[in-house]
């Protein structure tokens, strides 16, 4: 594959996903380059849980080709997974088990070295400002420290990319504020590139270098906030979207617990390889 940039991280080209007849992405090519914080933009249904499926090891292309890091998800799964940490919309922690007891399974599943995971433990711990709360129960934690340790449980292994997808739903607007903070200091100190979806446009604003809209299986735009709203002639990201998606409700994508149940089956079974 021909990357458009050799700084692309994630280079997508033609890419296509059918169930059936319906084509749920339909040969869509981009590139994300590397510590850049991209956003992924769509309406339910538009196709942008399949592209994320897609691009970590959880569903299989019918056509098209993927980079992620230089690795092929067809052929090398493995290395893949390791270059991304990933954080669901919906709560993926061990509610009976620690803060330190959730980092340490995780380094564990991931083949950290001991001493090198304890250190990575320590750090991240305290970049996330759960440090004084590192032995208590997850159970206890309010949505938003549960947030900044599955952040910090996704950066674990040093992956070269975060994927988020809608990591602040439902949280209160300080707390996202505050989770926004703890990431744009990660991109900047640890150079990760973030790959992120949210129905809060006014994040992917403030965050996004450049954002990407899909609908119906295609992305329709794709530059910064400044270019969506000078090709829409409109004054906010929110009605950018609008002009480009238009505004009828649609039906919902698969749920993000679907994606850990595809998760935990995709880990056991690469035991099994």
């Amino acid at each position: 594959m021909n990357q458009t940039q050799s700084s692309s991280i994630i280079t997508v080209r033609d890419l296509v996903k059918q169930f059936g007849t319906l084509t749920a992405v339909n040969h869509i090519s981009f590139d994300v380059q590397a510590g850049e914080i991209f956003a992924f933009l769509g309406p339910n249904g538009a196709g942008k849980t399949t592209t994320i499926k897609m691009l970590t090891t959880l569903l299989r292309p019918t056509g098209g080709e993927i980079r992620l890091n230089g690795h092929d998800p067809l052929t090398d799964q493995e290395a893949v997974r390791k270059s991304f940490g990933i954080v669901f919309q919906d709560p993926s922690l061990d509610d009976e088990l620690t803060a330190w007891e959730n980092l340490e399974l995780h380094g564990v599943l991931y083949s950290v070295p001991h001493k090198l995971r304890r250190d990575r433990m320590v750090q991240l711990l305290d970049i996330v400002g759960l440090t004084d709360r590192k032995d208590d129960l997850v159970k206890h934690f309010s949505g938003g420290m549960r947030r900044r340790l599955e952040i910090a449980r996704g950066l674990l292994h040093h992956p070269k990319i975060l994927f988020l997808d809608e990591p602040t739903i439902g949280l209160d607007p300080q707390t996202r504020n505050h989770l926004w903070s703890y990431v744009m200091d990660l991109n900047r100190s640890e150079g990760i590139t973030v790959f992120l979806t949210t129905h809060y446009m006014e994040e992917a604003d403030k965050v996004a270098k450049r954002i990407a809209v899909i609908d119906h299986g295609k992305i329709v735009a794709l530059g910064s906030s400044s270019e969506l709203k000078a090709k829409t002639n409109t004054h906010s990201l929110e009605d950018a979207f609008l002009a480009l998606t238009g505004n009828e409700i649609r039906e919902e994508e698969a749920t993000s617990a679907d994606n850990m149940r595809q998760m935990r089956r995709m880990w056991r079974g690469s035991g099994k390889r």
